[in-house]
Order: C-alpha cells, then sequence, then structure tokens
C-alpha cells in the first residue's frame, strides 16, 4: 500500500471515529460545560483547540451553520460558489448615496470553520504597523508585532523560502506560496519590477515591515484542498470526550447574572435551549452576529437599547460602532489573446503601495484576479468575455466608518448595516489613485502577452471615474472593529479581550480589532484566537 493510501485510510478511520465521538456528545447534551465558545470560525476554532487541549477542561463549541464536508468548501477552485449559499449569512447593507444607492451584500461564513471555509484562502499577517497599533491602543506590548511574530512562528508550518525570524516551519498551519503559478501572475510581479517596484520572495516576510512590493500570496491549500482554521486546530481534536462541537445551533443571548456571563441561549431546530458556563463565555460570532448578540443581551449604547426595551446590562455605547472593512472596485479587465484557465484559488499575485507618498505604511493593493469579476452594475455596462483577468484596486486604510445597529430584541429581528463605505473623501481620493496604478500595471510591457484589449475601465475622465467606482467597489468580507479593543470610552474589550463591566465573558473575533489591519483578517483573526486563549489560561491558571 503506498504512502498516500495508507495517510487516506488512517484519515478515514479518525473522521468516522470523530463521528462516533461527537455523535455520543451530541445524544448526551449537558446542562454545564466549564466554557462555551460561541463561533467556530478562525478565532474560534483557535480558542476551542486551545482551551480543549487540556483533558481537565469541558468545552462546548457552538455553530449556527452546518457541515463543512462538502466539496465546495473543500476544493480550492469551488470558493465563489459559497457565496450566496447557505453558508453564508447574506447580509446586505443598507443602500448607500456614496456608492450610487447600491446596497452591497456582505458575505460573512455561516459554517463549521465560518470565515476560514469559504474565503479566498489567504494566509496575510498584517502589517508591523497594524500590530504596534494593536499595542499602543491597548497599553500592552503582548499585542506588538514582535510578540505577535513569535505567535506566528509558533503556528506557522511554511513551506517557502526559510526565514526563522520571520516564519516557523513546525506549526500547526500548512502555508505555502502557490505551487507552479499561473504564467500571468508571474507576468504581474514582472510588471512590478518593470514599473519599480520591489519584488520580494515573501509578502509575510520583510515587506509587511516596509513601504509596500510586490509578491506572491502565501495560501492554506495543500493538495488541490482547502485547509480551514476549523480543520487544522479543532477538527484533530473532536475525537476527545470533553471537547463538543454542536452545529446548527443559534446563539440569541449570552445569559447574565449579577454582573457576569454564567451560559447562553440558544436555538436548535427552532426550540430554546440553555446552556451554562462554569468558568467563561468567548463569543467568536464575527463582527456582525458578536455586536448582535451582546446588544440583544442588554449590553450596549443604553439609550438605543432602552429605545427597544432591551434591560440595560451594561452600558458600552462602542457596541457595533466603528466598523471597517476593506473595500476593493470589482474590477479593471483585461482580455486574454488566449485564455487561460486560472490555478489555485484563482488569485495567486498581489501589491502593496501608498497612495501618498507621506503615509507611514501601504494603504492601498492590487489583487489579481484570474477570471473576470464585475459587480451587476458594471457588467451591464460592459461586454465582458470570459476568456479575460483582472485586477482589485483594493483600498486597505479606509477613513470611513460605519454602525450596526438593532431593529429589535428578538433573535430574529434583522441587524442594519450602516456602512458608510466612501463617506470619507479621502477613500475615493485613494481609491483613484488606486485605480490608476492598477491600469498602469496592466498595461505594462510585461503583461502585454497577456492582453489582447483592455476592458474596463479603460481611460475615462474625472467624472466618469469616479462614476465607475460608485458602482464597482463591494466588499472585501473583511468586515471588523465593531467592539474594539481598548481604553477609551468606546472601547468594548481590554488587552486581554474581557468585555469591560461584564465578568466572565470575552470576545475573540475581528470585531475586538482597533482598526482594519493591513491583511485578510484570517490570520489576523487566528492571533486573536491564541492571544484570547493564553489570557485565559493565565487567569484561570490551566
Amino acid at each position: 500500500m503506498s504512502e498516500a493510501s495508507t495517510l487516506a485510510r488512517l484519515d478515514g478511520e479518525f473522521a468516522r471515529e470523530v463521528e462516533e465521538n461527537q455523535s455520543r456528545l451530541r445524544g448526551s447534551l449537558r446542562a454545564s460545560y466549564d466554557f462555551i465558545v460561541c463561533g467556530s470560525g478562525s478565532s474560534g476554532s483557535v480558542v476551542a483547540r486551545r482551551l480543549a487541549e487540556n483533558p481537565d477542561v469541558s468545552v462546548l463549541l457552538i455553530e449556527a451553520g452546518g457541515s463543512d464536508s462538502v466539496p465546495e468548501v473543500e476544493m480550492v477552485a469551488a470558493w465563489p460558489l459559497n457565496l450566496g449559499s447557505r453558508r453564508d449569512w447574506g447580509f446586505t447593507a443598507l443602500p448607500n448615496p456614496h456608492l450610487n444607492g447600491r446596497a452591497i451584500p456582505m458575505s460573512m461564513g455561516k459554517v463549521l470553520g465560518g470565515g476560514s471555509s469559504i474565503n479566498v484562502m489567504i494566509w496575510a499577517r498584517g502589517h508591523k504597523s497594524d500590530w504596534d497599533y494593536f499595542a499602543s491602543e491597548t497599553g500592552d506590548p503582548a499585542w506588538s508585532y514582535q510578540s505577535v511574530l513569535a505567535i506566528y512562528r509558533e503556528i506557522e508550518n511554511w513551506q517557502g523560502a526559510p526565514d526563522p525570524a520571520r516564519r516557523g516551519q513546525d506549526g500547526l498551519l500548512y502555508l505555502t506560496p502557490p505551487i507552479q503559478p499561473n504564467p500571468v501572475a508571474a507576468a504581474m510581479l514582472a510588471a512590478a519590477l518593470e514599473l519599480g517596484i520591489p519584488v520580494f520572495d515573501d509578502q509575510n516576510g520583510t515587506m509587511m515591515e516596509g513601504p509596500g512590493g510586490a509578491a506572491y500570496f502565501n495560501l492554506r491549500i495543500r493538495d488541490g484542498r482547502r485547509q480551514s482554521i476549523f480543520r487544522s486546530y479543532t477538527f484533530p481534536l473532536m475525537n476527545r470526550p470533553n471537547l463538543t462541537v454542536l452545529p446548527d445551533t443559534l446563539v440569541t443571548r449570552v445569559i447574565i447574572e449579577r454582573g457576569a456571563a454564567i451560559g447562553v441561549e440558544c436555538l436548535i431546530d427552532g426550540r430554546g435551549h440553555r446552556f451554562l458556563a462554569s468558568q467563561e463565555v468567548i463569543l467568536s460570532l464575527g463582527a456582525i452576529n458578536t455586536p448582535k448578540v451582546l446588544m440583544q443581551s442588554g449590553i450596549g449604547d443604553a439609550e438605543a437599547l432602552a429605545s427597544l426595551d432591551i434591560p440595560v446590562i451594561q452600558h458600552l455605547p462602542g457596541v457595533g460602532a466603528n466598523f471597517q472593512d476593506h473595500i476593493w472596485v470589482a474590477s479593471c479587465i483585461w482580455e486574454y489573446p488566449e485564455p487561460i484557465a486560472p490555478h489555485d484559488n484563482g488569485g495567486e499575485a498581489s501589491i502593496f503601495a501608498k497612495s501618498a507618498p507621506a503615509l507611514e505604511s501601504p494603504d492601498i493593493q492590487l489583487l489579481q484576479v484570474q477570471f473576470p469579476v464585475a459587480t451587476p452594475e458594471l457588467a451591464a455596462r460592459h461586454s465582458i468575455p470570459a476568456g479575460s483577468w483582472g485586477i482589485f484596486p483594493a483600498l486597505l486604510r479606509p477613513l470611513s466608518v460605519g454602525r450596526l445597529r438593532l431593529t429589535g430584541a428578538k433573535p430574529e429581528d434583522p441587524i442594519l448595516i450602516d456602512s458608510q463605505i466612501l463617506s470619507d473623501p479621502a477613500d475615493l481620493t485613494a481609491l483613484r489613485r488606486c485605480v490608476a496604478l492598477a491600469r498602469e500595471v496592466g498595461n505594462a510591457q510585461a503583461l502585454r502577452g497577456f492582453m489582447k484589449r483592455e476592458i474596463m475601465p479603460t481611460a475615462l475622465g474625472p467624472a466618469a471615474m469616479d462614476d465607475f467606482i460608485r458602482d464597482g467597489v463591494t466588499t472585501v468580507w473583511h468586515q471588523s472593529c465593531t467592539a474594539k479593543m481598548g481604553q477609551d470610552n468606546m472601547s468594548v474589550v481590554d488587552s486581554r479581550l474581557k468585555v469591560y463591566g461584564v465578568d466572565r465573558l470575552r470576545i475573540a473575533d475581528a470585531s475586538v480589532m482597533p482598526r482594519v489591519p493591513l491583511a485578510n483578517t484570517m490570520a489576523p483573526s487566528v492571533i486573536i484566537g491564541e492571544q484570547a486563549s493564553r489570557a485565559i489560561a493565565r487567569e484561570r491558571k490551566l
């Protein structure tokens, strides 16, 4: 029997062991667990694993979505099929006057693994300036770049060029540069050099300590299959008796008595259930659902809660505020002379740059995509051949900030997402420069062999270009910052991610970020999960 066959057989045996164990655990659910982790995404999966590594600790991991054992999750090229599916929460932001009145979709993962099961599988750590900003905002050096770098080295299994100062090779998380990258991706890096943009061996190395550059992505892909954070962290421990994973269960409220979280209320098949936590409740529901559950539990702006007849437990006006997201223009597109099939996740190369020389760090990014993508508004105005490729011009450091608002006290009452995208004129200015750079790169000599013609935007006057941007802007699915950590009166959690004024309640997901980092949010969310786990272990002496 070959090594591959042996591994497949062992994997199959372990999967059956997990299924049998979890079936037993779900068939005899307990009334109380030591810890309840709500949400199995890129932070919650980490917290659940780290706590369950201690055999004396019982952990209940609750997930609103269902199984991740489906081809659309597992197979790399199928990721777009998850958007708008039952594995997507299907949020939509309010109509936005700054986007010509458009109401843009806000996809978020509703499946075991959360966003890491439906995303584009890019591992981006964030810029040095991001982590040092987190440390400054919290007053805690544990969030500094040097501190976080040590965690990254510990958890990574990096397959690219060795960099012992920055990269680890013995951790849980398999990371690789593209294997035999698509020729158009290689040509994009050549175009960067042509324009005087430095090219780096590793996007997550020295490039993220300086003013920018170009590189291939780090990918969470192995043998053509997605490597979600849930599969890397949580699944390997699901054969243990102390970790119960409960899918298809909606957390509706944190139960708080005498100023402390003692459990959660949930819906399973439409019926209410209560689970108690003897030690802590950890919310890892994402930057939309975490503030929603907080507010419906009586934690938020007192006046807004009172207007909905929700009893106020703790006045924290920052809950739901400070909404931030990366945005991109979908997209600048060129037609291939001869179509080339997409490779890996369909996007393997990227450029980070500054929209203005005086900025401390990059604030714009170009993401290559090996197939055409356009919003319905742009697609209606352009004839886009299927054999095309594109560049997403993305804004990484938005100054526009939105807010989330409840519409009622019941779980089924929707939350309003007032994104305020492009409400700050500086964001439109930065995107204009980003689109101009995308066109310069796409039309460079190095990419001429992959360009029959430019489809859009082509050369436009200022008013037409602004209209192209407003009609093309959409989310990069990096919703964050709605329960930020910090020390001011709009902060929701402290540096240990404990909710101010409520004992035994912690938040571990992208909502705690003080600002959205220069990165896809999966890797920073893993760090948030690691930081929460380590804080719990220290404080609880686990």
